[in-house]
């Protein structure tokens, strides 16, 4: 399964994307007590793209995230959301976020949960429509309890929210980890249309690759609290290859195998050797030794 990705989306906010990012962080950290969760992360997420953030389990994506919106402080480098800095205005009003565990009141009926989101966006945007067509689509009651609901429903109704708030920028911590085949397909295809028809600004945490590899225009990747490596995902393929074969790799070697005389390596440059996927990317940069690059023909 393949999704559809639109360039230069029309959406009601004109054409996307423009010059400015809707995310950028520039030399953040962030520690608890004594262990960095964050580590100097510096990278931008242009307006209108679907970006991935990509990562382990514990490479600090939920971090990152929460330092996005607000809810936690960053304790150095500078942090900038749709042009405000959330450690001092919170979430901007532009910007939804849709935590991991997806906080619902499970005793409330969907309709109920529905209103009390409008009473609580009631200074700011708020689609009622727009909420209720997503929860319809989905095929859920408005009188079922939210806490009766399916994981891939209670994902629907976080997400029917989310998007309810029309937002330029959506913030999504794992939105398809317990998801069947198809209630990840369904909430996938929901994110993608919001882009498509809005010109929204996506940008969403996953560890597995498979989720987000035909979905996403943006990667950034962390390892270890340090972001590896961040960019359009065309650029950043068409800057790699995977060399396999007798002959030593010409060019940066980012991580490489050898057997014998045969060497596995994927290399930046633009030389010999296959493009490589989005996996063979991602899993280069984070088995290379701390992130660094080695030398040519140096296969670590």
């Amino acid at each position: 399964m393949r999704w559809s990705l639109m360039r230069g989306r029309v959406g009601s906010r004109g054409v996307g994307p423009v010059p400015e990012g809707a995310v950028r962080f520039d030399g953040v950290g962030k520690r608890f007590g004594g262990r960095s969760a964050l580590r100097d992360c510096t990278f931008e997420v242009p307006r209108g793209r679907v970006a991935a953030l990509v990562g382990p389990n514990g490479a600090g994506k939920t971090t990152l995230l929460m330092v996005a919106t607000g809810l936690l402080r960053a304790d150095e480098g500078r942090v900038e959301v749709l042009g405000a800095d959330p450690a001092r205005v919170g979430m901007p009003p532009g910007a939804s976020f849709v935590a991991q565990d997806k906080p619902l009141y499970g005793t409330f009926r969907v309709r109920e949960m529905l209103r009390a989101a409008a009473a609580l966006n009631a200074r700011g945007r708020w689609d009622a429509a727009r909420a209720a067509g997503l929860v319809e689509a989905a095929g859920i009651g408005f009188d079922e309890r939210v806490g009766a609901l399916s994981p891939g429903g209670r994902a629907r109704v976080a997400l029917a929210i989310a998007l309810g708030r029309d937002p330029e920028l959506l913030l999504l911590d794992e939105p398809l980890a317990e998801l069947d085949p198809l209630a990840r397909r369904q909430v996938m295809g929901a994110v993608l249309a919001a882009s498509a028809e809005s010109g929204t600004t996506v940008v969403l945490s996953s560890h597995v690759i498979a989720d987000v590899e035909d979905a996403c225009d943006h990667l950034v990747l962390l390892g270890g609290g340090r972001v590896r490596l961040d960019g359009a995902v065309e650029d950043l393929l068409a800057q790699h290859r995977v060399i396999t074969g007798a002959t030593e790799p010409d060019g940066a070697v980012v991580h490489g195998s050898r057997f014998g005389r045969q060497v596995e390596a994927l290399v930046r440059g633009t030389g010999d050797g296959e493009p490589p996927t989005l996996d063979d990317l991602v899993m280069g940069y984070l088995q290379a030794e701390d992130g660094r690059v080695a030398a040519a023909g140096a296969p670590s």
